[in-house]
């Protein structure tokens, strides 16, 4: 049997559904892809979600695709790389870091209200198991959606490079090509978020929201961040919205400041690191340190395996987001 199908098999062994291989998914399929990733839900065996399953597994068939390469290689060891850590210095405490956020929130503009509209960058794998080579491909999204659940989502495909460049890795690492590679139509109810109307900015409102984005009323620091990257993954919110988000971050006990640093967009950010709902990773909020905003959230992993070493960068998404930066 030949790399590619045993990988093909790997994917039908995960669900009996069968889908076009060349089919795209679609953007319920990407939304459930994310939230895959994120952990706030697992594969479900039943049948009747066994094609939106499938579509789900096509979407994040390069994330599968790596470990199947490592176990694949001619010796036997993994050699799928992922793009560098960031490296944090300088001593502060979340408190601090959070105070100079509402600071710079307070000091600068921002959406007058919350919109129905995000750009994110993010990135994955493209694998050749006969050349056993492994690139990292960022990609840009942008997202508008209207309160009936219809939108629309483009992505645009970021330059490919190797984990092992180390010039790729020093400073920004998401740059675009200007290739649209999806262009997806969202029919009237397909979105399916659980907050079609546009939130309130209070304090009580941000709780609220991060309630129905299945928040419990006592979470742990990583209930937390998981919550806020789906909600800043739906809206693009006000600086006092976000500046209450940040209130939570530095009550829920937890989080850890890591000092400051360079996003992967080249912008001056500092960072809190909180242990992600299921112990297994670490996650790390990005917070603008020239706007007091969310603009990134990474994970890295806790334990090394086969495939991945110890701290490796499982998963980054960056938000706010100009147009120069997605063209």
């Amino acid at each position: 049997m030949t790399d590619r199908a045993l990988l093909d098999q790997m994917l039908m062994d995960a669900d009996p559904a069968r889908t076009p291989r060349d089919a795209k998914p679609d953007a319920e399929a990407l939304a459930i892809r994310d939230r895959i990733i994120s952990g706030e839900i697992k594969p479900k065996r039943d049948r009747a979600v066994g094609v939106r399953w499938a579509t789900a597994i096509a979407a994040f068939v390069v994330v599968a695709g790596v470990a199947a390469f490592a176990a694949f290689s001619s010796q036997g060891q993994a050699v799928a790389g992922t793009p560098g850590p960031l490296t944090f210095t300088g001593s502060s405490t979340v408190e601090q870091i959070v105070d100079d956020a509402q600071l710079a929130l307070a000091s600068t503009p921002g959406p007058p209200e919350p919109l129905r509209f995000v750009r994110a960058a993010s990135w994955g794998y493209s694998i050749n198991m006969t050349m056993e080579e492994s690139k990292i491909v960022p990609q840009l999204s942008t997202l508008s959606w209207e309160a009936d659940q219809s939108g629309r989502m483009t992505i645009i495909e970021g330059e490919a490079y190797s984990p092992d460049d180390a010039a790729a890795n020093v400073n920004a690492e998401v740059s675009s090509t200007g290739e649209v590679v999806t262009e997806l139509i969202m029919e009237p109810g397909q979105f399916g978020s659980p907050i079609a109307d546009p939130p309130g900015s209070s304090a009580e409102d941000m709780r609220a929201m991060l309630t129905a984005l299945g928040v419990p009323v006592d979470p742990s620091a990583g209930e937390l961040m998981r919550g806020i990257s789906s909600a800043v993954n739906q809206w693009t919110l006000t600086n006092e919205q976000e500046g209450h988000l940040l209130d939570l971050v530095a009550s829920t006990g937890g989080a850890t400041a890591l000092g400051e640093t360079t996003d992967r967009l080249g912008r001056p950010v500092a960072g809190i690191s909180v242990p992600s709902p299921n112990m297994a990773a670490t996650e790390v909020i990005l917070i603008s340190r020239e706007t007091g905003r969310i603009v990134g959230m990474e994970t890295t992993s806790v334990k090394g395996d086969d495939v991945l070493p110890k701290g490796a960068i499982i998963a980054y998404r960056l938000w706010d987001m100009t147009d120069e930066m997605v063209r």
